[in-house]
């Protein structure tokens, strides 16, 4: 199955055609429920001990640092049983600690948005969130266009469907996942200059008839 042919059922499924009803979304993933992989950003809080609370980011071979833990094999592994290893490993010092863990996600956005470049962002958020924190769309930028890029494929989400509701969890986007944010195909720029160039040959005209 391709990277994408999942996330594409649900676009399909959110986004209902003509004189049909929309199709059954599929249901909210738990935090607790999502796989980590390398790029995932970890929020860890540990109530009381701001030394072994912070932002933990998975490297590329799917290791995550951590004090009393050290290097750990976390790629594949559920929030739920990170949080449960965590806490086993930090009641060797204190007693009952409370742990939570938030994974977050490391992707690009690009194309014509205010500023395009890398974000962490809460899984959460909608499409159309992560573009605003990229400044929003340029005057340029059509949003009705927006694309999820993975490795060499990409998959159209149509925002003016039922998909504009979605979390980034929801649809399946992942770390390392770019959206990009196309050109509009008549932007008000384009438009200026081509009335710009009316006007010129208008003038032009003018001036060859009164010669």
């Amino acid at each position: 199955m391709r990277p994408l042919l999942w996330l594409a059922l649900v676009v399909l499924a959110a986004s209902p055609l003509t004189g049909q009803q929309p199709g059954a979304l599929p249901p909210p993933a738990a935090d607790s429920a999502h796989r980590l992989r390398p790029g995932d950003v970890l929020k860890i809080v540990v109530w009381g001990q701001s030394a072994y609370s912070g932002d933990y980011q998975i490297d590329e071979r799917g290791v995550l640092e951590y004090p009393v833990l050290g290097e750990l094999e976390v790629r594949d592994l559920t929030v739920a049983q990170l949080r449960d290893r965590i806490r086993q490993a930090l009641e060797t010092i204190f007693n009952s600690p409370f742990v939570t863990v938030r994974p977050q996600f490391r992707m690009a956005v690009l194309g014509k948005v205010e500023r395009p470049g890398l974000y962490v962002v809460d899984p959460t958020l909608s499409v159309l969130d992560v573009v605003a924190m990229a400044g929003g769309p340029s005057a340029s930028g059509n949003l009705n266009g927006v694309k999820l890029l993975r490795g060499g494929d990409q998959l159209r989400l149509a925002l003016e469907g039922g998909i504009r509701g979605l979390t980034l969890q929801e649809i399946g986007v992942r770390s390392g996942d770019q959206i990009l944010v196309p050109r509009k195909f008549l932007s008000r720029e384009d438009l200026f200059l081509f009335l710009q160039l009316i006007h010129i040959g208008v003038s032009v005209a003018v001036l060859v008839n009164t010669i």
